[in-house]
C-alpha cells in the first residue's frame, strides 16, 4: 500500500504532516501515515483533468467501457486485502463489506455496459427541410455531453460503493469526465488500495492519465479548494445536510457557479396502516426493527420514523418492537465521532417536552469501543406537528413512532413532512383505497415509494432512483444509485448544419455508433 496522494495518476509525496486512520472498535492506529495534500496538489490534480477531458471525451465508447471494466477487474483482485482493511477502518462486518465489493464491482460493469450500447446519450435528429412553408428548417442534431472534471467526496457510510470508485465516480468516468476524489479521512488504507486498482486499469487501456487523481486530508482545506477550483465543474457528495450545504454554499461562491449533487440523509417514514397492524403487527415489528438496526442503523434510507393511528394494534406492534429492540446486541459505529454525536442527538431527543422512550437494547459490549445503541421512542402527532426539530435526521439505529388520533391528523403528519429519499406504506391491499389522499400526499414528498417492504437496501439497476426532495438531496430530478445517475455529470449540445464528417459519431447520417436516436419523435437505430 502507498501513503502518498495520487495527483493524474502519478503517486507525489508531500512535505505536509502525515495522518492515520483507526480502528473505531479498539481505537487502534491502523499502519499508515498518509500524506496530507497541498494546494498545489489540487491544482495540478484539477489542471491534469483539465487536459485529460479534451482527450477522454472523445475516446470511443469501447475504450471507456473497457476502462471501467478493467477498474472493477482490478479491485476484484484486491480480494481479502481490500476487505480486511476496510473492516479494520470502518468496524463494519466483513459479510456487509463482501455485499459492498460485490455491489462496486457489479456497478461498474453495468456503467461500461451502458456505455458500450451508447444510446444513454439520447441522440436526437431532425433532418434540415428546406422547402418547408413558410421558413425553411435548419438541420438541427442534439446530444449529451459530459460536463469536465468532477470532485467526488468519499462517503463515511459506504468506503467502497460511495468513495474511491463508487457509484459517483464510475457514473462520472461514464459519462466521460475526469475524476479528482477527496478520499474520506476514515478509510484512507481502503482510499489507497481502490486507487492503486484504478491506476492499474488506467495503465492496461491507455487512457488519459489525468482522468484520476485521489487526495488526502484531514480538515476543511483540500475539500473547500476543489470545490471553488474554476476548473471543477461537478461536484457529488453523499452525507450530513450540514455538509452538505456547506458544499452548496461553496459553489454559490464561485464566478461561475456549478451543480453540486448532494444527498444529505433522510429520516425515510413507514406509514402502518390500521388494517395492516391489526393483521400482522408482529410480522411489522420485526421487519421495522431489523431495518432500524441494520449496518448500526448507518444507512442514508434507514426508517428514522413510523407513522400510525392510535389503536390496540399499534399498542401490540410497539411492544413487539420494543422486545426486539432491547434484545438488538450493539455493534461499531463507523467513526468514534459519529458515534458521540448519535449518542448526544438521540439522547436529546428524549429530553424534548412530549417524547417517551419506549425501548433501549440492553446487550452492549463493553469490550470495544463507539458501540451503538439502538432506540426508540414514541410522541403524539399533535406535539410532532408542532416540532419541526423531531424531523431532524438521527443518523444511527433510531426511530420514532409518531401516534395520530385519526386518518386526518395521519394525513396532516404526512402533509408536514420535509423531502425524503424514501417514502413507505404498509398495507392490506383493500385499504390502499381509504388512504388515497395521504398516499397521493406522500409521493409529493420522496423519491421512492415502497409497498410492505423496508427502505433498506437499494437496487442497483436502471429504475432506481435514490435522490428525493430537498432537504434529502439538492436536485430531486436526479439519482446517485443506477445507471442513470450518469445524467448528472452531462449538458445537452446542438449542433446545427454541420457537414456530417464533422459531427460526433452518435449524430452521423450512417449512424456507425448502431445506436438508438430519437428521429421525427420516433426512436430507431436507422
Amino acid at each position: 500500500m502507498t501513503y502518498s496522494n495520487i495527483v493524474c495518476s502519478t503517486y507525489r509525496n508531500s512535505s505536509e504532516p502525515g495522518f492515520h486512520a483507526i480502528n473505531p472498535a479498539t481505537g487502534e492506529t491502523l499502519t499508515g501515515s498518509f500524506n496530507t495534500a497541498s494546494l498545489q496538489d489540487a491544482d495540478d490534480a484539477l489542471k491534469g483533468a483539465e487536459l485529460a477531458f479534451q482527450e477522454y471525451k472523445n475516446l470511443n465508447k469501447d475504450i471507456k467501457a473497457a476502462f471501467l471494466r478493467a477498474i472493477a477487474d482490478e479491485i476484484s483482485q484486491l480480494g481479502e486485502d481490500l476487505l480486511s482493511r476496510a473492516a479494520q477502518e470502518s468496524g463494519l462486518p466483513i459479510g456487509r463489506l463482501q455485499g459492498e465489493m460485490g455491489r462496486t464491482i457489479g456497478q461498474l460493469r453495468m456503467f461500461a455496459t451502458l456505455v458500450e450500447e451508447g444510446s444513454w446519450v439520447n441522440a436526437i435528429i431532425d433532418v434540415a427541410l428546406p422547402d418547408r412553408k413558410p421558413l425553411p428548417r435548419a438541420d438541427i442534431r442534439r446530444m449529451l455531453v459530459p460536463l469536465g472534471p468532477v470532485v467526488v467526496f468519499g462517503a463515511s457510510n459506504f468506503p467502497l460503493a460511495f468513495s474511491v470508485a463508487g457509484g459517483d465516480t464510475a457514473s462520472a468516468l461514464a459519462a466521460g469526465c475526469p475524476v479528482v476524489v477527496k478520499a474520506h479521512p476514515a478509510h484512507l488504507g481502503t482510499s489507497a488500495l481502490v486507487g492503486s486498482a484504478i491506476l492499474k486499469a488506467i495503465e492496461t487501456t491507455g487512457v488519459p492519465k489525468g482522468v484520476f487523481s485521489l487526495l488526502y486530508d484531514d480538515s476543511y482545506e483540500i475539500g473547500t479548494h476543489l470545490v471553488k477550483h474554476p476548473k471543477t465543474k461537478a461536484v457529488a457528495f453523499t452525507g450530513s445536510f450540514k455538509g452538505g450545504n456547506a458544499l452548496i454554499q461553496l459553489s454559490h461562491q464561485r464566478e461561475v457557479p456549478i451543480p453540486v449533487f448532494a444527498e444529505m440523509g433522510s429520516i425515510n417514514p413507514i406509514v402502518l396502516l390500521p388494517e395492516a397492524l391489526q393483521k400482522r403487527h408482529q410480522t411489522l415489528a420485526a421487519q421495522c426493527a431489523s431495518s432500524i438496526i441494520l449496518g448500526a442503523g448507518q444507512f442514508c434510507t434507514n426508517p428514522g420514523l413510523l407513522l400510525a393511528i392510535k389503536s390496540p394494534s399499534l399498542d401490540l406492534f410497539k411492544a413487539d418492537l420494543a422486545a426486539a429492540i432491547v434484545e438488538t446486541p450493539s455493534a461499531t459505529m463507523l467513526t468514534p465521532g459519529i458515534c458521540e454525536n448519535y449518542n448526544n442527538l438521540s439522547k436529546a431527543v428524549l429530553h424534548t417536552n412530549g417524547i417517551t422512550l419506549i425501548a433501549e437494547s440492553t446487550v452492549v459490549n463493553q469490550e470495544l469501543q463507539s458501540q451503538s445503541v439502538a432506540r426508540i421512542a414514541t410522541v403524539s402527532a399533535a406535539t410532532f406537528l408542532m416540532n419541526k426539530g423531531l424531523q431532524q435526521e438521527v443518523f444511527g439505529p433510531y426511530s420514532l413512532i409518531v401516534v395520530a388520533e385519526d386518518a386526518a391528523e395521519l394525513t396532516a403528519v404526512v402533509e408536514s413532512l420535509e423531502g425524503q429519499l424514501t417514502a413507505t406504506i404498509m398495507s392490506e391491499k383493500n385499504e390502499l383505497e381509504d388512504y388515497s389522499e395521504l398516499i397521493n400526499k406522500l409521493s409529493d414528498k420522496t423519491g421512492r415509494m415502497l409497498l410492505n417492504g423496508v427502505p433498506t437496501g437499494v437496487e442497483v439497476c436502471a429504475a432506481m432512483q435514490h435522490g428525493g426532495p430537498y432537504p434529502s438531496t439538492n436536485d430531486s430530478r436526479f439519482t446517485s444509485v443506477g445507471s442513470t445517475a450518469v445524467y448528472r455529470f452531462v449538458r445537452p449540445m446542438a449542433w446545427q448544419d454541420w457537414d456530417d464528417h464533422l459531427l460526433p459519431d452518435a449524430l452521423k447520417a450512417q449512424n456507425p455508433l448502431g445506436i438508438y436516436r430519437l428521429m421525427d419523435l420516433n426512436w430507431t437505430k436507422q
